[in-house]
């Protein structure tokens, strides 16, 4: 992990959906992926919204502000056809949907800068609040602390070092706990990008929408797919596929995200077939792009717990 890893970065790409109402939790413990109903407003939770198929159409970072208003942070190009798809489930609830992105303000934190501004360490999901300003813990970069700092608009923005937005990116994908962008609706269940490794999901709260295909993917051992840590010495994005040389004409995987790395190539979170993984040689973009070359994932896979 670069040293310069360590200051204070916007967060453009990021949006915000506020559910508020005497109904507001309740309802979004029905649709997503983690339990909402036993949250604090000492923690945040990773979810996912899924299709009933159970494939992902959005994840987020979730806390509470309030015992009637939740904020959801998700990446900004899927807030819209999330809000409108996550508001026909509401009807007779009492809780309302609404884009709040332009009355946040919202910063990546990064080593010091998080006990600078927050005077402590922040664990991983978990809240610290300050007056009007929150501080989530997320997944770390290596060993480098990260967090999400999110505050109402008109809130002195948090002072420190800046760090430059690529460099929280690739900060992100060394985390290995990819953000959903639209390249890849309908791409994933959560497993395939280790969201139940990750604290991403709950097996032991009630249903919700794909939960039945969630269920029978981890007990049943229908994983077949996987994401990974890769290095490639050219340019990746989200969305781009990968292939194995064992077989050259058909997809192994895709580039879930994507960042320019600060000692020079591309560092990516891919999605691949085991067998493709464990096989070899791989390629972005064609069987004849860019070599993707294996890392090693910051956690352990629940699979093998």
């Amino acid at each position: 992990m670069t040293a310069s890893f360590d200051g204070i970065a916007p967060l453009p790409h990021l949006g915000v959906i506020r559910a508020e109402g005497e109904d507001a939790v309740k309802f979004l413990h029905g649709q997503l992926t983690h339990d909402f109903a036993l949250l604090d407003v000492q923690h945040a939770r990773l979810a996912a919204f899924l299709s009933a198929k159970g494939r992902m159409q959005a994840s987020f970072v979730g806390f509470k502000r309030s015992p009637t208003e939740v904020l959801l942070v998700c990446s900004s190009d899927l807030l819209a056809p999330t809000l409108k798809r996550m508001s026909m489930f509401v009807m007779r609830a009492k809780a309302k949907l609404s884009d709040a992105s332009e009355e946040f303000l919202l910063y990546g934190l990064a080593g010091n800068a998080i006990i600078t501004i927050a005077g402590k360490a922040i664990q991983i999901s978990a809240k610290a609040d300050f007056g009007n300003i929150s501080v989530i813990g997320l997944a770390p970069a290596g060993a480098v602390a990260r967090a999400l700092w999110i505050a109402p608009v008109g809130t002195p923005a948090p002072a420190g070092s800046p760090l430059p937005e690529n460099l929280w990116a690739w900060g992100e994908v060394q985390s290995g706990v990819a953000t959903l962008t639209a390249p890849l609706v309908d791409a994933f269940v959560p497993q395939m990008l280790n969201y139940e490794s990750v604290d991403g999901v709950s097996f032991k709260k009630g249903c919700y929408p794909g939960q039945e295909v969630v269920a029978r993917s981890q007990f049943r051992g229908a994983i077949k797919r996987r994401a990974f840590i890769a290095h490639a010495d050219g340019p990746l994005q989200a969305g781009d596929e990968v292939f194995s040389a064992a077989e050259p004409e058909q997809a192994c995987g895709v580039v879930a995200q994507a960042a320019p790395a600060p000692e020079g190539g591309w560092d990516a979170i891919v999605v691949l077939q085991l067998a493709a993984a464990e096989s070899g040689a791989l390629n972005a973009g064609s069987a004849g792009g860019p070599a993707l070359y294996l890392g090693t994932l910051p956690y352990t896979l629940k699979e093998d717990l």
